[in-house]
């Protein structure tokens, strides 16, 4: 059995229209980018390191292979697998 590499917490982020969720992969961008279009995301929903995820879509994600985790644990498993990219100061 393949671990579970995409990640989602919940929608929890306020965001224009409402909550928002945030999805990653710990093993690639290309992963998160090809899972992303399977399941319709836009790409002008990704952002540095991850897509941001409308609460309506939630449960759709999850459904189509996402693992829900907390918010703490997302970041700690971007991080630990090197791809965090933090927001640059302007």
């Amino acid at each position: 059995m393949t671990a579970v590499s995409l990640l989602v917490d919940p929608p929890v982020w306020p965001g224009p229209g409402g909550l928002w969720s945030h999805l990653v992969s710990d093993v690639s961008y290309a992963e998160l980018h090809d899972f992303a279009d399977r399941v319709g995301i836009p790409a002008r929903g990704f952002h540095r390191d991850h897509y941001d995820i409308p609460a309506a879509r939630y449960a759709e994600v999850l459904s189509a292979g996402a693992q829900p985790v907390p918010s703490r644990e997302l970041v700690a498993r971007l991080s630990a697998a090197g791809l965090r990219r933090r927001r640059q100061p302007s």
